[in-house]
């Protein structure tokens, strides 16, 4: 018998994949946790039935939610990811040789054992003596942080859960003062074919609290429809004018030169929804 396992992305569309192996099945104190092993995409992390991460495709968006800012603010010294257990975001700002130290925290700690366990190629970094690992609420993290941080990335789940707060204007504004004067920020903001509403509304928000606001996207398999966004908000550097001496070579799948200045030209549908 065939065991498989659906996502429901919506009330009438989801997707499936073909199950080796049950790792673990784990109601933690903030959400339900499984990893499992399935045959296309290998180990996957699953919260609350939602793909969160998977061996096979997780390069797209570590790569794209760390390269971009990191690219963009010229000497990120202090990185901050919110959210973000498994590791895969603190892997990719290690690449960075400006990068001194990188803070991670994240409210449910069981995210971060398993992801040691079962996802060793993601978290593999979690122990380098320039991260700061703390299992600890991110919002309030934030909110007693001030010009603390030279880059912010909120590695969020979707706003369910223990991420709602993480998507609220008083939020970008806790982050706001939690960078430096030149601070730099990106946070993951779902999709434009069922999430229309969240685009328009981070993007909104953001915009009325930093100076310059980008969204950008990338194909990511398994996340719902493919198709990500995220949200940049900068009080002094955009990353459209990044200039091509300040780019690393680095050892990546998706992420190059070209894909950090392609990423931000946006579908039309998608570029509507950021109109006022």
């Amino acid at each position: 018998m065939s065991i498989w396992f659906t996502e429901k992305q919506t009330e009438n569309f989801g997707i499936t994949a073909k199950i080796k192996q049950t790792y673990v099945s784990e109601k933690t104190d903030f959400q339900q946790l499984d990893m499992v092993e399935t045959e296309e995409f290998g180990n996957m992390l699953l919260l609350d039935g939602m793909v969160m991460t998977t061996e096979k495709d997780e390069f797209v968006y570590h790569e794209m939610i760390a390269h971009v800012p990191l690219h963009t603010h010229p000497n990120p010294k202090k990185v901050l990811v919110v959210g973000g257990g498994d590791g895969g975001v603190i892997r990719e700002i290690l690449k960075h040789p400006e990068v001194e130290k990188a803070t991670l925290v994240d409210i449910d700690g069981k995210v971060i054992e398993y992801s040691k366990q079962y996802l060793p190629t993601i978290a593999g970094k979690l122990d380098d003596p320039r991260v700061d690992v703390q299992v600890d609420d991110g919002f309030m993290h934030i909110a007693k942080s001030e010009k603390e941080y030279d880059v912010i990335l909120v590695d969020s789940t979707e706003p369910v859960g223990p991420a709602v707060n993480l998507f609220t204007k008083g939020f970008y504004e806790g982050i706001a003062k939690a960078l430096k004067d030149d601070g730099v920020f990106v946070a993951q903001t779902d999709n434009p074919w069922f999430q229309q509403d969240l685009i328009r509304n981070a993007y909104q928000d953001v915009s009325e609290t930093f100076p310059i606001t980008r969204l950008y996207t990338a194909n990511i398999p398994t996340y719902p429809s493919g198709l990500w966004t995220f949200t940049l908000g900068s009080k002094t550097y955009d990353p459209l004018e990044v200039t091509e001496e300040r780019f690393h070579e680095l050892d990546t799948k998706y992420y190059t030169n070209d894909i950090h200045r392609a990423a931000f030209a946006l579908p039309k549908f998608v570029a509507d929804l950021l109109k006022k």
